[in-house]
């Protein structure tokens, strides 16, 4: 009966240490995570226009523009509505 109790002890024991080595070494080896801004990279770097990173921002700009075109083309349509309804009459 003690020598089930010493085994439970220590099997318990090497669990919780190994839980302990594995948060500590997990929590040396990880890098800490930096965020990334728009204009680029803090500190004034520029971002990369090759590579994963530089196609990531080139889709970035391309979608800024066509929300852009789009604005003009909604502002265009609108002109036209109303020059239509000026000439039906309506």
């Amino acid at each position: 009966m003690a020598n089930k109790a010493i085994v439970r002890t220590a099997m318990t024991g090497v669990l919780l240490g190994t839980f302990a080595l594995g948060y500590v070494c997990g929590g040396v080896s990880t890098p800490r995570a930096s965020a990334q801004l728009p204009g680029g990279l803090p500190g004034g770097i520029s971002v990369p226009s090759t590579g994963p990173l530089g196609a990531v921002t080139q889709l970035g700009s391309s979608i800024t523009e066509m929300e852009q075109h789009l604005s003009g083309l909604q502002k265009n349509l609108e002109a036209l509505r109303k020059v239509q309804s000026v000439l039906t009459g309506k």
